[in-house]
């Protein structure tokens, strides 16, 4: 039975989906009626988020992907247009802390492997999906950031320049899509239990920090 909810009939696309906020996001949706595209690398959390989707009443689509092969991303796009002929969501939550220390001690790899996966798979996104949703009636695409990405904080190196990067980048398609109906939004959800704030605070109890399912709503009310 389907859930007869605020977003009933749209079709929401969420990386990162596997776990996290991603997860919770992905959920959320899909309990407002939503058909959730759920897109990660693994792909034993993406059958344990559709399970609680099924329970929820709600349905998905699993997607196993690495964000930063980019080549599967114009795929992707190619495929969901056929299926369904527009996207009504994007959530491009899928992001990796990279490695904190000074500026001089990142090697190479781990600087391109985080500007690959925070901004640049974003951008293929955006790229991708911008006729998708430009054929929905009321396109929405929301990605998570935080005050790392526009306040500098020492020793947060790639993951606060990639995320400084994703605000410009989607402030700027922003102004691009001025007179369609597609709606862009950067939302900060705030210190959440997640694995990336357990590898940046590795002490720290996660008892202490709210679930991401509080942060989950605020993505649901800007897809509306």
């Amino acid at each position: 039975m389907s859930i007869e909810g605020r977003l009933k009939g749209r079709v929401a696309f969420v990386t990162g989906a596997s776990r996290g906020l991603g997860a919770a996001i992905a959920i959320a949706l899909a309990k407002e009626g939503a058909h959730v595209v759920l897109a990660a690398r693994t792909v034993g959390g993406l059958e344990a988020v559709d399970d609680a989707i099924q329970a929820a009443g709600g349905t998905a689509t699993l997607v196993p992907l690495d964000l930063a092969d980019h080549g599967k991303i114009d795929q992707l796009g190619a495929q969901l247009a056929e299926r369904y002929g527009k996207l009504d969501i994007l959530v491009g939550n899928a992001a990796a802390l990279g490695t904190l220390g000074p500026m001089g001690h990142i090697s190479p790899a781990k600087w391109q492997r985080t500007l690959d996966l925070n901004l640049t798979a974003n951008w293929r996104l955006i790229r991708a999906f911008d006729p998708l949703l430009r054929h929905a009636e009321a396109g929405r695409a929301l990605f998570p950031t935080c005050t790392y990405g526009h306040d500098p904080v020492a020793y947060w190196n790639i993951y606060a320049i990639s995320k400084a990067g994703l605000e410009m980048m989607v402030k700027v398609w922003e102004a691009e899509l001025n007179l369609t109906r597609i709606k862009v939004a950067l939302i900060d959800p705030g210190p959440m239990a997640t694995r990336l704030r357990y590898e940046a605070f590795p002490g720290e109890n996660p008892d202490t920090q709210p679930s991401p399912d509080a942060a989950a709503q605020r993505f649901v009310e800007a897809a509306l």
